[in-house]
């Protein structure tokens, strides 16, 4: 009995330390197989970031166009730019009625008329392509002068004079020929403001304004270069008639 039992204790004791030594060797496992994992996702991920990195490009580093800065800056100033001509001038107007071809009647407006004429250059036109920075030196090509618009003044206008001829028998025409002075006197003060430079002196205002611009910017040295007026820069449209 004795040995019997003594055999029975030891194949426990056996058993318990087989059964042990089973549960670290799994645990161990199950371990080394955790870090393999954790390596494996550790070396998936660098290698998703390096496919990334090859398919999307990276990102530079934002710059600025120094063209564009003074581009904007001196779109701002389009009104320092600007000359204006007024004139005062008498301007006749009148109607013919007409009865089998033979004139029996005629009718004449006189107009006194004040207007103005401003020229300028459309500093809003500037483009980058026309601004060239080389160190503290800046060049700029400005766009050509021409006529901003023509207005007559109104409240300084009045019709000097309306006949309407012997007998009154020209034609009731005062808006009609009212409004014929003013497109003539328009005409008129727009030719006299070109004959006497108003372009010119719109292009000398835009040179000075943009290069005291620059220098207030810290441009040292600037070339400022206006194109020359259109051949149409005078030319007033025929529908065009704007009054103050």
């Amino acid at each position: 009995m004795g040995s019997r039992e003594s055999h029975k204790r030891r194949d426990i004791g056996v058993g318990k330390v087989f059964r042990t030594l089973l549960f670290a060797i799994a645990g161990s496992a199950a371990l080394a197989s955790s870090f393999v994992l954790l390596d494996a996702w550790k070396a998936g991920d660098r290698f998703v970031g390096f496919i990334r990195s090859m398919v999307i490009p990276a990102q530079s580093e934002p710059t600025i166009d120094p063209r564009a800065v003074v581009v904007r800056q001196i779109r701002g100033a389009s009104e320092l730019t600007t000359a204006i001509f007024a004139m005062e001038t008498v301007v006749p107007a009148s109607r013919d009625r007409t009865l089998g071809g033979y004139t029996i009647g005629k009718t004449t407006l006189l107009y006194i008329a004040y207007g103005e004429v401003r020229a300028g250059v459309d500093l809003s036109e500037l483009r980058p392509e026309d601004v060239q920075i080389t160190g503290d030196t800046i060049s700029l090509r400005l766009p050509p002068p021409h006529i901003l618009d023509s207005k007559i003044d109104v409240t300084r206008s009045k019709v000097y004079d309306y006949d309407r001829g012997f007998l009154g028998l020209g034609p009731d025409a005062a808006p009609e020929l009212q409004e014929l002075a003013q497109r003539e006197t328009l005409k008129r003060i727009v030719d006299t403001a070109c004959n006497e430079g108003v372009l010119q002196e719109a292009s000398d205002r835009a040179e000075l304004a943009v290069s005291q611009l620059l220098a207030t910017a810290g441009y040292v040295d600037s070339i400022v270069d206006i194109q020359p007026p259109a051949s149409t820069a005078c030319t007033l449209p025929t529908a065009e008639l704007q009054t103050l």
